[in-house]
C-alpha cells in the first residue's frame, strides 16, 4: 500500500513540473513524464515492452489538457497564430497517427537516437548569434506549415512527446517568430497533434494482453487522471511566467531543455 502511496505522489509531482514546462516553454513535457511512468509501470510488475507503450500513448493523453490549459493562456496574452497553428496542427495530427501506429508496433531505438541528435542540432543552432539582428518578417507559407507540422506529429506520436521542441525552433528559425508567439502558438498545436497519436496509441493497444488496469488501449486512465490533476492548472502559471520573462532568457532556457533531450535521447545520459 504504501509503494502505490509514492507512486501516486510522484505522478502529482511530475505532473506538476510537465504542466509549469508546458505553459512555459510551448512543450508537452512528455520526455519527463515517459520515463517515469515507465518506472511506475515496471516496477508495479508491467512487461518493459507493455509498460513503454502505456508510457507513451498516456503522456499524449496528459498533454492534450496540459496543452489545451496553456493555450488559453498564451491566447489571453495575444501570443497564439490562429492561421499558422491551423495548418501545422492539420499535419501534426496526420503526422501524430503515423507516428503512433508506428511507435504501436516496432522498437523506436534507432529513431530515438537520431531524434535527440536532431534536437542537439537544433539548440546549437538557436544559440549561435545572428549575424543580423534587424527585426525580419516572418516568413507564411502552407508548404512551410504543413511540413513542419507533419514533422512534429511524427515525433510526438513516435514517442509520446508534444512536439513543441520542433514547432518552436521551426517558427523562431525558420519562420522567424519572436520566440513569445512561437511559443504561444505552439501549445495550441500540441493539443491536436496529441489528438493523432492518442486515437493510434487507443486502436492499436485494444485487445492485448497484460494490460495495466483501467487501461484504453495503451492508454492508462488512471495515471492520466493523477498526472492531469495538476498538469492541467500549472500549465496556467507556467504561460504567466513566459510572457514575464524577456525573449532572450526564455530562449536559452529552451536551448538548455533541447539540449536535456538530446543527450536524453541519443543515451548518452
Amino acid at each position: 500500500m504504501e509503494s502505490y502511496i509514492i507512486y501516486i505522489i510522484i505522478l502529482l509531482i511530475t505532473g506538476a513540473g510537465i504542466g509549469f514546462m508546458s505553459g512555459l516553454l510551448g512543450v508537452g513535457g512528455g520526455f519527463i513524464m515517459v520515463p517515469v511512468q515507465f518506472w511506475v509501470l515496471t516496477s508495479m510488475g508491467v512487461d518493459p515492452t507493455i509498460a513503454i507503450r502505456v508510457s507513451l500513448g498516456t503522456s499524449l493523453a496528459v498533454i492534450l489538457p496540459t496543452a489545451l490549459s496553456g493555450a488559453y493562456g498564451h491566447y489571453r496574452k495575444n501570443a497564439v497564430l490562429l492561421k499558422p497553428a491551423a495548418f501545422l496542427a492539420a499535419a501534426g495530427i496526420f503526422g501524430g497517427i503515423i507516428g503512433g501506429t508506428i511507435a504501436s508496433n516496432i522498437p523506436g531505438n534507432i529513431l530515438a537516437i537520431f531524434f535527440g541528435l536532431a534536437a542537439l542540432v537544433v539548440a546549437i543552432r538557436m544559440i549561435i548569434p545572428k549575424k543580423e539582428q534587424i527585426n525580419e518578417e516572418p516568413k507564411d507559407g502552407t508548404l512551410y506549415y504543413t511540413s513542419g507540422g507533419l514533422f512534429a506529429g511524427l515525433m510526438s506520436g513516435l514517442l509520446g512527446v508534444g512536439g513543441g521542441f520542433i514547432i518552436v525552433p521551426f517558427m523562431t528559425i525558420i519562420m522567424k517568430y519572436d520566440i513569445h508567439k512561437a511559443i504561444g502558438t505552439s501549445t495550441l498545436v500540441i493539443v491536436f497533434i496529441a489528438i493523432g497519436g492518442i486515437l493510434s496509441y487507443v486502436l492499436n493497444g485494444i485487445g492485448v494482453s497484460e494490460l495495466p488496469p483501467y487501461s484504453l488501449g495503451y492508454i492508462n486512465l488512471l495515471q492520466l487522471v493523477i498526472l492531469a490533476i495538476t498538469s492541467v492548472p500549472m500549465a496556467q502559471l507556467g504561460a504567466r511566467a513566459a510572457h514575464k520573462l524577456p525573449a532572450k532568457q526564455l530562449n536559452y532556457i529552451f536551448v538548455v531543455m533541447l539540449v536535456y533531450v538530446g543527450l536524453k535521447m541519443s543515451g548518452i545520459f
